[in-house]
């Protein structure tokens, strides 16, 4: 499924940079503007697939009651409907076929029998989400619009908007098999199109909003699960704990595969670096003065360039020296 058009591809700095002075095309106003966004460092938004654990219909049933906090937080469904009781998980289970669809699938429970595991999703679990301070309710709008769009009079859908966190998000809970029998599969590109379209709903309803990769904004910090992120932020995580003091103890020469890895990043950098500066070089030459100089100024403030094995060194380093100054202080 592509939303965006083809001839309108993302700027890509590094492509960019590699093509030489002669062979650099004009910057388009799509490409302009995707440069001002992200050399401004724009709120990114951000589109997750959690992962389906188990998936028969009486799963879908407790995800779709958690979702809606056992009919406290309301669940809007593609027909317009608002549901907000206890049942409504129940109800749309039976309205979607959810356990017709199980059977066909295969994994009707034989007499006596623990049911088979299904092959196919029945449904799949997004989240969209954008950073503390957003309008909860800009959120949603942008969420609903993008469902619209994608889904409308084809897959069933439900969504439910969370603000029990710092973070608004929206889950939305799509049947995997559309009412033409279209089955959805969610790929990387199928991401990074839904990160796009989510990011341009919410620029229509008035919020900042971005959607580059990671690379693309020089960042190189390893990505945790979000159990793991929850558990760092209470200072929980023995995951986090223990790779991070395993990697303050590789001390001294890095082995073959860190090596390898450090010159990866370090490569990667430099073409970063060399393909926004070609960009600053074009937004100059088209008279883009100021953004020509904002983008400079962004390529001088990107974060370090380190391997994930540095970054858990440093901050293993960065939390040891905050001990040491909390000690000093009681201390005194």
């Amino acid at each position: 499924m592509r939303i965006r058009a083809p001839e309108d591809p993302l700027f890509e700095p590094i492509s960019y940079g590699r093509r030489g002075p002669g062979r650099r095309d004009r910057l388009s106003l799509a490409h302009i503007e995707q440069i001002v966004r992200t050399v401004a460092r724009t709120p990114e938004v951000m589109v997750k697939v959690l992962p389906s654990a188990a998936n028969s219909a009486s799963a879908v049933r407790k995800h779709l009651a958690y979702v809606a906090r056992n009919g406290e937080v309301e669940l809007e469904t593609d027909d317009g409907r608002r549901l907000e009781d206890r049942d409504a998980a129940a109800d749309l289970i039976e309205d979607w076929d959810l356990d017709l669809a199980e059977c066909q699938a295969g994994a009707c429970r034989p007499q006596g029998r623990p049911a088979p595991k299904l092959v196919h999703k029945l449904v799949h679990k997004l989240v969209f989400s954008m950073p503390a301070g957003t309008p909860a309710d800009k959120v949603l709008m942008a969420t609903q619009g993008f469902c619209r769009e994608q889904w409308a009079l084809k897959h069933r859908y439900a969504i439910a908007l969370h603000t029990d966190e710092p973070h608004p998000h929206v889950h939305v809970i799509v049947k995997a098999v559309s009412e033409q029998g279209e089955r959805l599969d969610i790929r990387k590109a199928t991401l990074r199109d839904w990160r796009e379209a989510f990011a341009s709903h919410l620029r229509r309803v008035g919020v900042r909003a971005n959607a580059t990769p990671k690379v693309v904004r020089g960042e190189t910090s390893p990505r945790k699960s979000d159990a793991v992120f929850r558990a760092a932020q209470r200072g929980a995580s023995t995951h986090i704990r223990a790779r991070s003091e395993k990697a303050a103890a590789a001390v001294g020469a890095p082995d073959r595969l860190e090596a390898l890895a450090i010159r990866q990043v370090r490569e990667t950098r430099r073409a970063l670096e060399r393909g926004w500066l070609a960009a600053s070089e074009a937004l100059r030459n088209q008279g883009e003065i100021r953004h020509a100089d904002q983008t400079r100024r962004f390529v001088q403030t990107l974060p370090p360039a380190r391997t994930e094995r540095e970054w858990l060194r440093a901050e293993h380093i960065d939390q040891a020296t905050s001990l040491r100054t909390d000690h000093r202080g009681r201390a005194r």
